[in-house]
């Protein structure tokens, strides 16, 4: 999921550029007095009942970025962007999840206490919203210090070490065309179609109770963990942010760690796995990278800048590898990004070709955007993965919301491909066909899913079906061969669903943080049903009138402050996949956002943000194990055979500081299995 938090600060070697540009220290510009000492110290106090849990003690970070330092100088130092930008994102944004809960002076408070944190020096003038110098100063590193440790321009290319290959164990295309019959987990969601299904059943209903660990790898990281793992030939690899790592799948061993040293800014700060092909693990980064490692050994073998983060561009899902081609696109529609979806090959990651999710002039569909006010407008980005048709060469893709988000008054039509299923030509990028599924967004409803896709009997016709999940709260069938919806099933409460956001505040369900997350659905043939997971979290919406673009940066273009924590939920549905009607619900007190894997053993495997790892009866829904992990999940949960064992491996720790309530848990894989007398192995 994207997510909305805030990386402010200045540094105290921040210069200030006026008039013509020139560079003047703080102390001896104009914005020396914007703020008073007395307000400064109230906007520590504040600070630290609202805003210290994420950004950390002092402004040093946590599990959102520092407010000090030459990060943040390098994120906010473009020049299109004034201090009066920085102050209105803060107090339109922040805290996450309830920006009204602060007063107007507070979040001038808090903006004065940063100020004066970075040596800005207090005056006789306390800060406001219409405090003019804001508005013509920028942000530039001055200080040497600052300086040094600044960045290089991003290199296009970076080569690995000289006679650096792939490793020659696979998988190659075969072993990857058949891995919805593997005892791997070679994919993001298992195989091509996306089922999270696996055919193992020596973990079955008859012995799941006896479950147990038999090891845990903690990450060692201070780290958003949304990590799905890959699991090949009793080797499991999994990420953070910028590390990969990996480890022997039955023992938690460390084989290999690989760190990635960010050339460029970075975005969403989170990375939910990689891909394995032909002796490579290709993975994306934060900072706009497509990079490949040997798969035995971790070295590098080359990395390609294809993303720009100054643009709201970023990489947070799996990629799909598909014969010679990597198969990514980037997050951050909320930056306003254009989106796309594109294609690499994995020899060097050079570009094959791209398909806009948010048509250019002269292409189709650049019609459904009306803009009367002219406003910068986009979205469309993508940050799940990908279900391939290996015979038909159909690679469908779920597109996100629009941007801004909330005032559709600006942002007319239909807004295609935003929201939408599109299904592309894999190896040409070609459109064949798309339906998009909620128009002309309001609530920021992205569709996050378009997988599984299998066949199953529908009114007595064998159907060939792709499956839809988004924060709208709804599961959708979809024909693949008459593109008709087969079936709609709300799996969270909506309220006021049909409603558009306009001026006047409006209580709505799903929330902007709803429905399904960046782990979809789960499809079982042996029970003929979808496993989806939901959060049931409604949210308070209003549209500004006028809209203030800042380049690469939240683009909201309203207030969207969430129900208490209290008040949320989370929801596991069991769906006929046939007819759509609901079999049984599980009901969890935080929202559900991990991974949800069934089995042939005729078990659901899921995670709770309570730290609790679930085993559910397939058929039933009846809990048969359950075991607390320690800290929130909302990663990947895989099964997988090594030796002939069958293994389960849970994320857990730290998933995003919007669902970490109280402990965030330290990043961790935790496996289970059955003890060998009981398995009878």
């Amino acid at each position: 999921m994207k997510t909305l938090v805030l990386a402010i600060g200045l540094v105290g070697g921040v210069a200030v550029v006026h008039g013509q540009g020139q560079l003047v220290r703080p102390e001896n510009t104009s914005t020396a007095g914007l703020f008073t000492e007395a307000q400064a110290d109230a906007g520590e106090t504040v600070y630290r009942q609202s805003c210290a849990s994420c950004h950390g003690a002092g402004l040093a970070g946590g599990s959102a970025p520092s407010l000090t330092g030459p990060r943040f100088a390098a994120s906010w130092g473009d020049p299109r962007i004034t201090l009066d930008d920085l102050f209105f994102v803060l107090r339109t944004t922040m805290p996450p999840r309830a920006s009204n809960a602060l007063t107007a002076q507070d979040h001038a408070a808090v903006f004065a206490y940063i100020l004066k944190s970075n040596g800005y020096a207090p005056g006789a003038t306390p800060l406001t919203v219409d405090s003019v110098q804001l508005k013509l100063a920028h942000l530039e590193i001055s200080a040497p210090s600052a300086r040094a440790t600044a960045r290089p321009p991003a290199p296009a290319f970076i080569a690995g070490a000289a006679g650096a290959a792939p490793a020659t164990t696979g998988p190659d295309q075969a072993t990857l065309n058949a891995a919805s019959r593997s005892t791997d987990w070679l994919f993001h969601a298992h195989d091509y179609s996306g089922t999270r299904f696996s055919p193992l059943q020596d973990i079955n209903v008859s012995n799941a109770a006896r479950l147990a660990p038999v090891c845990m790898f903690q990450v060692g990281e201070r780290d958003n963990f949304q990590t799905g793992p890959i699991v090949h030939n009793g080797t499991m690899y999994v990420t953070t942010m910028t590390t990969t790592v990996a480890l022997d799948a039955a023992t938690c061993r460390v084989k290999w760690r690989h760190t990635w040293e960010p050339r460029d800014t970075g975005g969403w700060a989170r990375n939910r796995g990689v891909a394995i092909k032909d002796g490579r693990v290709v993975r994306g980064t934060p900072d706009g990278y497509l990079l490949a490692l040997n798969a035995e050994t971790g070295a590098l073998l080359w990395a390609r800048h294809v993303a720009t983060p100054a643009d709201g561009e970023t990489f947070t899902m799996a990629p799909v590898l598909f014969e010679d081609l990597v198969l990514i696109g980037p997050a951050g529609s909320e930056n306003n990004l254009q989106g796309w979806v594109g294609a690499f090959r994995a020899a060097d990651g050079s570009p094959v070709w791209r398909f806009n999710t948010v048509p250019k002039p002269g292409e189709p569909g650049y019609d459904t955007w009306k803009n009367p006010k002219g406003i910068p407008v986009g979205g469309g980005s993508v940050w799940t993965t990908f279900a391939i048709d290996a015979e038909t060469g159909d690679m469908h893709v779920a597109v996100t919301n629009p941007s801004p988000d909330l005032p559709v008054h600006l942002r007319q039509g239909d807004n295609l491909y935003t929201n939408s299923l599109i299904v592309l030509d894999v190896r040409t990028g070609k459109l064949r066909w798309h339906r998009q599924l909620v128009p002309n967004d309001s609530h920021d409803w992205d569709v996050t899913h378009a997988t599984p896709m299998f066949s199953a009997t529908v009114n007595g016709a064998t159907r060939r079906v792709i499956t839809t999940a988004g924060k709208d709260g709804v599961l959708r069938a979809i024909d693949r061969d008459t593109h008709q919806v087969l079936y709609e099933t709300p799996t969270t409460t909506r309220e006021n669903a049909e409603i558009p956001v306009s001026f006047s505040p409006l209580r709505a369900c799903p929330g902007v943080l709803g429905g399904s997350q960046w782990n979809g659905p789960a499809y079982n043939p042996g029970t003929n049903a979808l496993y989806a997971p939901a959060v049931d979290w409604c949210a308070t919406f209003s549209a500004f009138e006028q809209v203030r673009y800042i380049p690469g940066k939240t683009y909201m273009g309203g207030r969207n402050d969430l129900d208490p924590v209290s008040k949320s939920q989370g929801w596991l549905t069991a769906v006929d996949a046939s007819t759509g009607a609901v079999k049984w619900k599980y009901r969890s007190p935080r929202p559900m956002v991990a991974a949800v894997t069934t089995t042939a053993g005729n078990l659901v495997l899921a995670g709770e943000l309570t730290g609790d790892f679930d085993v559910f009866d397939a058929g039933s829904g009846d809990v048969l194990y359950r075991f607390n992990t320690g800290g929130p999940m909302g990663g990947g949960i895989v099964t997988y055979s090594v030796d002939g064992r069958q293994y389960i491996a849970a994320a857990s720790g730290s998933p995003s500081n919007f669902w970490n309530e109280r402990s965030p848990g330290s990043p961790t894989i935790v496996v289970f299995a059955v003890p060998r007398d009981v398995a009878g192995r």
